[in-house]
């Protein structure tokens, strides 16, 4: 049975993640069908073709490694100014060239322009307007946030999260140590907890912190970390009665939320939530999604340095942190996990891999928006110089300078793609020799 649930939740997740892919090519494929753009491939995955079939000009398919997709739009590079016109109308791009980059830009203009027909010519990518490009290629990772908030939406509003209700209150402060679960018992030298000397009790019920309004408990959490020392108003209900409680958090180590065998310096209270769930509404699932937005920006940012020490932890120099990113391997073992931890009710296990997949979703749309080539950011970030300076030149009244050419990035593509291909191999591999645990 363990078996059986554990590949249940690894077929879950996967077909989740191509239906993720699959939906973010279409947000790429429709609005360049209805702005008249040819398009001659629809594929998720990479590799060698498991199905296809060909509706109109336009082939749909089916590969065998589910780890991405793409839509052919012809035209996405716009001629040099070397390339020639024949008597047919047909762009002649010149094949030959001096310098190594040169060549490669040649080369990719010469496999695009193989795909034009006669009577293609008003149907090429690059001749859209700028914003219309922008449309089109910021369609893909929109609709990867879109499958986020509804992913969000369904497990935050249709599940629950921990509500405000006090189930424990702690007697006294004890620090926590690194890898150490169990807390001991207090001590006469220890500090009265400051939820104890508030008043607190098993049953009440939180609703503000100073002053800002709580319905999750992990709203409570972060406030509490957050206020390290500081002064709390705590507001909440009892018997049906709202109250009011005045303390100061104590400055203790609590062990980290990203890494489980690691402390820091927070805020503390000395509460304890129950077990029941709540339903939230829809401003917490957008509040939620703009903070899991932040968080997601940054940890972009810092995805070198994570990669570094996921590298490390690979070859054995140290141990993987407990927040290191995934592959979809990784991801795949954990709803794996998940999913076969039977102590778990099955329904929470399958909302956790609706909340994933929402995570998921929401990496992958932030990741696109990035404004390097060959992400759909960077195309974005070439159709809207291209307005920019287009834009200049009518102001100052000078020539129209053109389209923007971004087979002059595609140095810069390679660079991208080799640098998130190596990602992908060093994340995979270290998945497989020393994966992330799931508590």
């Amino acid at each position: 049975m363990t078996v059986l649930m554990y590949t249940l939740g690894v077929l879950l997740f996967v077909v989740g993640i191509a239906v993720s892919i699959g939906l973010h090519e279409v947000g790429h494929l429709y609005p360049a069908k209805k702005f008249g753009v040819k398009v001659t491939q629809y594929f998720v995955g990479f590799g060698r073709t498991l199905w296809s079939t060909r509706r109109g000009e336009t082939e749909y398919g089916v590969k065998a490694v589910p780890l991405g997709g793409y839509v052919k739009l012809v035209g996405m590079l716009p001629p040099g100014r070397e390339d020639k016109v024949d008597a047919e109308g047909r762009l002649k791009v010149r094949k030959s060239n001096t310098g190594m980059f040169t060549q490669v830009i040649s080369d990719a203009r010469a496999a695009e322009y193989e795909l034009v027909e006669p009577g293609d010519e008003d149907r090429l990518f690059y001749k859209l307007p700028w914003w219309k490009k922008v449309i089109v290629m910021a369609g893909g990772p929109t609709v990867n946030l879109v499958l986020a908030f509804i992913c969000f939406s369904i497990l935050f509003m249709g599940h629950g999260t921990l509500g405000t209700t006090v189930d424990e209150v702690s007697d006294c402060v004890v620090a926590a140590k690194p890898g150490v679960t169990k807390v001991r018992a207090c001590r006469d030298t220890d500090p009265v907890a400051p939820a104890k000397e508030a008043g607190l009790q098993p049953g009440d019920r939180i609703t503000a912190l100073n002053g800002e309004e709580v319905t999750a408990w992990d709203q409570v959490t972060t406030l509490i970390r957050a206020n390290a020392g500081g002064r709390m108003e705590i507001s909440f209900v009892r018997d049906g009665e709202p109250m009011t409680a005045v303390t100061n958090t104590r400055v203790s180590d609590r062990p980290s939320l990203t890494d489980r065998d690691e402390v820091e310096k927070v805020g503390f209270l000395g509460v304890v939530p129950t077990s029941n769930l709540v339903r939230q509404g829809p401003g917490y699932v957008v509040t939620t999604m703009a903070a899991n937005t932040r968080d997601t920006i940054q940890a972009i940012g810092s995805l070198p340095v994570k990669l570094y020490h996921v590298g490390r932890a690979a070859v054995g120099l140290e141990e993987r942190a407990d927040d290191s990113p995934m592959s979809v391997v990784g991801a795949s073992r954990a709803a794996g996990q998940v999913t076969s931890a039977h102590q778990v009710p099955l329904v929470d296990r399958l909302f956790w891999i609706v909340g994933m997949l929402g995570a998921l979703n929401l990496f992958l749309g932030m990741f696109n928006f990035v404004p390097l080539l060959p992400l759909d950011g960077g195309h974005i970030a070439g159709a809207l110089y291209e307005a920019a300076r287009r834009g200049v030149a009518r102001v100052f009244r000078r020539p129209d300078p053109g389209y923007f050419d971004t087979a002059k990035l595609l140095p810069v593509a390679y660079v991208m793609a080799g640098a998130i291909a190596v990602m992908s191999v060093v994340l995979i591999y270290a998945d497989i020799v020393v994966p992330v645990q799931v508590g």
